[in-house]
Formats: structure tokens, sequence, C-alpha cells
């Protein structure tokens, strides 16, 4: 489970818990809350890096897709011409395939990690404006806590289309 929500669902536990006398001597506690993945989904800078990491990638999985149909016919070739092929032709037949499927393999791999490093670099630049953007709101707002994962939020604690708003404004 969630380690951030175990400590925000506890501290909020204990908020709630206090004496109202607390809160009339201390103010009202006043939450906020900010749903991420809408954030990832609504934010142009993350649209934005969303469409220029598939730009980047997609000649590298285009140059996949070709490679994985060059395998899939040369198998079905070696299986419709088994029967006619000499043996030496056949493991010539056999090795080339192996070693076009290791070097489609490998070419995978590469490209799930490199797409992979792309996007958490992304993610982390985002997240981190998207932070600084929350941390502005809740300051000037006088928010006492701003939650990020809950199971159920009313939408009037919900300020994720501020924090998109000053995304967009480049706050």
């Amino acid at each position: 489970m969630n380690i951030r929500l175990i400590f925000s669902a506890a501290f909020l536990g204990m908020s709630l818990s206090f004496s109202p006398a607390v809160f009339a001597q201390t103010g009202d506690l006043k939450i906020g809350f900010v749903d991420f993945q809408r954030v990832l989904r609504q934010a142009p800078s993350a649209v934005k890096a969303a469409k220029e990491i598939e730009n980047e990638f997609s000649g590298r999985e285009q140059e996949l897709q070709k490679m994985a149909k060059r395998l899939q016919t040369m198998q079905e070739n070696m299986e419709k011409n088994a029967l006619t092929l000499s043996d030496s032709e056949r493991r010539g037949k056999e090795r080339e395939f192996s070693d076009v499927s290791r070097e489609f393999q490998r070419k995978q791999r590469e490209f799930r990690e490199d797409l992979s490093l792309r996007q958490n670099e992304a993610l982390s630049t985002i997240t981190d404006r998207a932070n600084k953007a929350v941390r502005v709101i809740a300051e000037e707002g006088k928010f006492d806590l701003i939650l990020q994962d809950a199971v159920w939020v009313s939408p009037r604690l919900d300020i994720t289309e501020k924090v998109v708003k000053a995304l967009t404004e480049g706050k």
C-alpha cells in the first residue's frame, strides 16, 4: 500500500478527531485534493511531452515492426519449404532466423529501456512543475493540507483544475 496514503489518512484522521475547541483556537482545517493523473492528461506541457516522445521513438518502433514482419515471413518460409530444403540449406536458414531474432530482441529491449528512461525524465520534469504549482496554490489559498491520493473526494475539495491552469499559464 502506498505509504503516503497511509500517512495522509492517519494525519487526516488525527486532525479530524481533535475537539472543536482546538479548531476554534487555530481556525478551520482547509484541505484540497489534486488528481495527478488528470494533471498528466490535461496539462499542455504533459500532452506536449507525450507527443514529443511519441515522435522521437516512432522511427525505431516502425523499424521493430518491420523486423517482426521479416521474422514472421522467414519462419513461414522455413515451415513451408522444410521438406524441400537440404539439411545445409535448412541449417543456414535457421541460423539466419536465429541471428535476426537475437538482433530483434536486442533492439526491442534497448527501445523499451530508452523509452522508459525518456518517459521517466519527462514525468519528473512535469511532476516538479506540478508540485511547485500546488505549493503556490496551497500558500495563496491558505490550505493546511493537499492530498494527492484518495479513494473518494468531494468535488469542492478538488483543486486539480487550478493546477492544470497554473501549468498552462507557466506558473
